[in-house]
């Protein structure tokens, strides 16, 4: 929950200026400053791939989980945010006779006597993000609502006081599993509750007094936007059809001007586009259908360089063409299945005697990480590109050798896959000339021209054919 005591500043639109709930707001930045404050790089501590124990190694893997890097994407849904914000706010100056009626009287209850000021205008919009499981929607969201405090403290208001003390500028409710209208009331209301940090409210009983409730929370805590994760989750049992949830939501935005923003996974864009009104608010603002990235767009491609950084194998491999395709391909474009298909193949070659990152070991690691989200396939073409920020260049290790006898266990057949040979074997690799070590180079060209190869072969000290009496 975050929390900031109000400081105003001068709003930019004439019809803005002296609207405490807008001024106090964060101020509008140029896009390559908001992106700073969205990105997070955690530290590479390249000195920790030499470290001999490879639990130690093996720990470090967890930062892949925190790296956040802004994509091309993320530009649209904080304008629109901010945008909407703004716009739902610039009806409710709580300083003008207009709110003051607005937050007096029920919604359908308003008095025929109009303020000097003109009666209450609605400019609610709304906000829709869709996309498959797993793809980042609400990574994206969670980033971009956090510029924006949740709660902001007004003391007073440039000389004059105010009859309100606390802001709320957002809530974030996660939509329960199989859940009716009423309960998703419920979330709202215990969401209000804890940003006003307060006890929680009582619900009303019936439905009906539960939405009046609602709204009176919602216009007393002069609610910014109402955002709604995993809208699929809903169910429409108790509420006779979706047309009710809907028309209940869109009455929020219609009568008390609150934004709303929907974020969900398919199939809930056939919900809203079985009517031309549900579309049309739906997307008043901001509609987005999110997509796995392809490979040649530049938000995958400045992710993969900057995921590529964080390799605690104790051999930094480079990225290659060959890599790169194969880690897009493994993880369809999706953000977060690549990091969690990285991230489990270095664990697998940790402690191996060879660390080098490979196909195989990628595929490997997809396996492990994305075993039942594996099969998406999905590629698409990205909006225009813009300048994305990167991280410091990492400075390049030289290989080291491990004395470690641990095998790979990616199934990768050009490693060894025996820890008795492992020393042995990569001894040979590391060789200069390999044919020195051979003492008779023609052997096997010559048992051919023998009738027995198996007993010449025997006979010359080369065959082993009990190994068990050898080794046992």
């Amino acid at each position: 929950m975050k929390t900031i005591k109000a400081i105003y500043n001068e709003a930019i639109l004439p019809e803005h200026k002296g609207n405490p709930l807008i001024e106090a707001l964060p101020p509008k930045l140029p896009w390559l400053n908001v992106m700073e404050l969205f990105s997070h790089y955690p530290d590479y501590a390249e000195e920790i791939s030499d470290h001999p124990d490879p639990l130690v190694r093996d720990e470090y893997l967890v930062r892949i989980d925190r790296l956040r890097q802004p994509l091309t994407d993320y530009q649209t849904c904080f304008r629109a945010i901010e945008r909407s914000l703004k716009n739902g706010y610039s009806t409710k100056n709580p300083l003008t006779p207009t709110t003051a009626q607005y937050l007096h009287y029920f919604v359908d209850e308003q008095p025929e006597i109009e303020p000097d000021s003109g009666r209450f205008t609605p400019k609610g919009e709304g906000l829709t993000l869709i996309g498959e499981s797993g793809i980042g929607k609400t990574t994206m969201l969670e980033q971009v609502l956090s510029y924006f405090p949740n709660v902001i403290v007004h003391d007073g208001y440039k000389g004059t006081n105010l009859d309100f003390s606390k802001q709320v500028v957002w809530v974030k409710v996660d939509c329960p599993q199989n859940s009716s209208v009423r309960d998703l009331c419920e979330e709202i209301l215990w969401s209000l509750d804890l940003s006003l940090d307060r006890p929680r409210t009582r619900p009303e009983k019936l439905i009906g007094s539960l939405i009046r409730q609602i709204e009176q929370v919602m216009k007393a805590s002069f609610l910014g936007m109402l955002v709604i994760d995993e809208m699929q989750n809903l169910t429409f049992k108790k509420t006779k059809g979706e047309d009710n949830l809907l028309k209940f939501l869109h009455r929020l935005v219609n009568k008390l001007g609150i934004p709303i923003f929907f974020c969900a996974n398919p199939p809930f864009n056939l919900s809203l586009i079985k009517e031309l009104k549900n579309a049309r608010r739906a997307e008043s603002c901001y509609h987005y259908h999110m997509s796995p990235l392809s490979i040649d767009s530049d938000s995958w491609k400045v992710f993969i360089q900057q995921l590529w950084n964080y390799q605690w194998t104790n051999v930094f491999t480079e990225l290659t063409d060959e890599l790169n395709k194969k880690i897009f391909e493994l993880s369809v474009g999706n953000i977060d299945m690549a990091c969690r298909t990285f991230r489990e193949a270095q664990r697998l070659l940790i402690g191996s005697v060879d660390e080098r990152l490979t196909k195989a070991s990628l595929e490997a690691g997809n396996a492990i990480a994305c075993s039942l989200s594996r099969q998406t396939q999905q590629v698409i073409d990205l909006k225009t590109a813009i300048t994305l920020p990167v991280g410091k260049k990492r400075t390049q290790k030289v290989q080291s050798n491990s004395n470690s006898m641990k095998v790979d266990k990616t199934g990768d057949v050009s490693k060894p896959q025996h820890s008795e040979f492992a020393v042995q074997i990569q001894e040979l690799m590391g060789l200069v000339d390999l044919s020195n070590e051979i003492e008779d180079m023609d052997l096997m060209q010559r048992s051919k021209n023998f009738e027995s190869q198996m007993e010449y072969l025997s006979h010359a000290g080369v065959l082993l054919e009990d190994p068990l009496s050898e080794f046992g």
